[in-house]
């Protein structure tokens, strides 16, 4: 069981200082909130989401954005207009603007880890944002890659709040 933490720290007697993780999504758990044809992925990924957003700070990328775009109007077949209403709903997350200097990031960290580019590309940006955790179905769960913990929601290994 993987145990995401909200730390805290003890500064000038009864002032408390909290941090809390930064976690990156990928493409593949947003996904899942939308599409019903999983009910259980559907269901854990709606919670995941919920619980990411109102106790610690949520983080995507441009591409990430790009891709949910694609894959909800192509392979779901979501109006594009419901897509893009979506996808104005996670303003409130850090996103992360892919670059030259990150696609840079991703090819070394594919040639490194043999990723693919595009995993790769996600690493990147989740390092750049300085996340703890990398939620994602596509690649190993348990593994740290660049100090990033990747945890796959649907494996046997629960998440964990505390």
């Amino acid at each position: 069981m993987t145990k995401i933490l909200i730390l805290h720290l003890e500064l000038l007697g009864n002032v408390k200082i909290y941090t809390v993780a930064k976690i990156f999504f990928d493409t593949n758990i947003l996904l899942y909130t939308i599409d019903k044809k999983d009910r259980e992925k559907h269901q854990k990924s709606r919670d995941l989401l919920r619980k990411v957003t109102d106790h610690f700070f949520p983080v995507i990328s441009t591409q990430v954005l790009q891709e949910f775009f694609n894959a909800s109007t192509t392979k779901l077949n979501i109006d594009k207009i419901v897509s893009k209403n979506i996808i104005h709903n996670y303003k409130n997350m850090e996103i992360v603007n892919i670059d030259l200097l990150l696609i840079e990031q991703a090819i070394d960290i594919s040639i490194l880890f043999q990723l693919s580019f595009w995993d790769s590309l996600i690493v990147a940006a989740a390092e750049q944002a300085n996340c703890s955790y990398l939620i994602s179905e596509d690649l190993n769960d348990g593994q740290k890659i660049r100090g990033i913990r990747i945890l796959n929601p649907f494996k046997n290994s629960a998440i964990e709040f505390v």
